[in-house]
């Protein structure tokens, strides 16, 4: 464990149009750890001719973002590496300092994971109206179930912000992008809240998207979807 008079560099190896990237990014940011960032594109948005770090091919073992140094030490993929933080710095964590508030924030995390981040990433990959509004109804479903989280508590997995936050926030920094994707769902009232007090921590400056981003994102799948239909003559 570090100590505010010895920090180690710390270097993200990512690209903020990755979710999973931004959920880093977030993380450093809300817990005012200092760090350099190295621009990795995800593969499907990589230029020609990039030059990928040899560093990180030789420690990504899958070759995908995000990427994390602290030290001499390595990790890859976005939610070990938002539990190796969790180990190698002490000021402001994300997770509650009680067992049962770190089983409850890790649950709810990896849920976010495989319930809200997979309807999201079939909005943006739908080619035709009915599988866009599958996924579009599949996310309000899954937003609402994190709405319920939020009944009693400000937060998603208590009383202060968590990783849970870290993992949701690449979401609803991308929900216009989704609404022009073909999102459909009407926010729940209690994660709009939700996203509101998100919008008021210090992470969230950090990740939160401009108009460009948005438009970037959304004319990548716009040109993605008509590449699919024009292969199958559509």
């Amino acid at each position: 464990m570090t100590t505010p008079d010895t920090p180690p560099p710390v270097t993200l190896f990512g690209h903020w149009i990755c979710p999973y990237s931004v959920r880093v990014s977030f993380a450093l940011a809300e817990r005012r750890i200092a760090h350099e960032v190295v621009v990795v594109p995800p593969t499907a948005v990589r230029p020609p001719g990039f030059v990928v770090p040899p560093e990180f091919v030789e420690h990504s073992p899958r070759g995908e973002i995000p990427m994390l140094r602290v030290g001499d030490a390595y990790r890859a993929d976005s939610l070990p590496i938002l539990d190796w933080l969790e180990e190698q710095f002490d000021e402001r964590p994300l997770l509650p300092a009680d067992a049962a508030g770190r089983s409850r924030v890790r649950e709810r995390t990896a849920w976010i994971d495989s319930h809200v981040f997979t309807p999201m990433i079939g909005v943006y990959y739908g080619t035709d109206v009915e599988r866009i509004a599958r996924a579009s109804d599949a996310l309000a479903a899954a937003l609402g179930e994190m709405g319920a989280w939020v009944e009693d508590d400000p937060w998603l997995a208590g009383g202060a912000p968590s990783l849970a936050e870290a993992a949701a926030v690449p979401v609803y920094v991308r929900l216009g992008a989704l609404a022009r994707l073909g999102f459909t769902g009407a926010l729940d009232r209690r994660v709009a809240g939700h996203l509101d007090r998100c919008r008021g921590l210090e992470g969230w400056a950090h990740v939160a998207w401009t108009d460009d981003q948005n438009d970037e994102l959304v004319g990548r799948f716009r040109r993605y979807r008509a590449d699919v239909r024009a292969a199958a003559g559509d």
